[in-house]
């Protein structure tokens, strides 16, 4: 125990830049994946036929396809077109994408569960739909959508550690970096694990906490 810990302290710099990767990416898959699953859920509940089928397609598609396989068509498939990212980058889109997909499904039950009548209510009192939209409709999904939500931000936070495979030096690859050096293997897999799993209980609190936040206001 006491060698792991004079590793764990050695290492402790280049494990925590790897656990500060790992955090901005999930944040910044998740903010993508929500501004996507809006827009995705939205049209494919209010949208024309014609224009809900592109949607349609880009959910199954990012549903259906592995999230390993979509992290390396983000990486490969631009530099192919000409584009410039980084892995990080592509790492961070291949989970915007996927996330944006998972949510859109979660948007779009939460808005077709809300009673017809409450978007007749609000024409009868003069409202634009976007107004029905921003003001009625959106905040009920919300709140429904929330807990799904969240097991979708879990998700995301254990599916960056696919990353590794692309290069990101997130935590899962800064930790078998470290383990290269001194093979302790077990002991800094576990210490990786419980990281993962105190930052995963970290937002599954957060999220019933904005639950019950939410619940007393609507």
């Amino acid at each position: 125990m006491d060698a792991f810990l004079a590793q764990l302290w050695i290492a402790r710099w280049p494990l925590f830049d790897g656990f500060l990767m790992t955090l901005g990416i999930s944040v910044g898959s998740i903010v993508l994946g929500t501004i996507l699953g809006c827009i995705v859920g939205i049209q494919l509940v209010f949208a024309p036929l014609w224009l809900r089928f592109p949607f349609r397609i880009y959910v199954d598609l990012m549903r259906g396809t592995p999230l390993l396989v979509l992290i390396l068509a983000a990486f490969y498939i631009p530099a192919v077109l000409g584009l410039s990212l980084s892995a990080a980058q592509a790492g961070t889109l291949a989970l915007g994408l996927f996330a944006g997909a998972h949510i859109g499904e979660l948007v779009r039950g939460s808005l077709q569960a809300i009673p017809p009548g409450q978007i007749e209510a609000g024409r009868s009192i003069g409202l634009t739909f976007p107004q029905i939209l921003g003001s009625v409709l959106l905040p009920q999904a919300l709140r429904t959508s929330l807990p799904p939500w969240i097991n979708t931000g879990v998700e995301l936070i254990k599916g960056s550690s696919l990353l590794s495979m692309i290069g990101v030096g997130e935590l899962l690859l800064k930790t078998q970096e470290v383990i290269g050096r001194n093979f302790m293997t077990i002991q800094f897999y576990v210490f990786a694990g419980i990281v993962y799993l105190v930052v995963n209980i970290a937002l599954d609190m957060l999220g019933k906490s904005m639950e019950r936040r939410l619940g007393a206001r609507l």
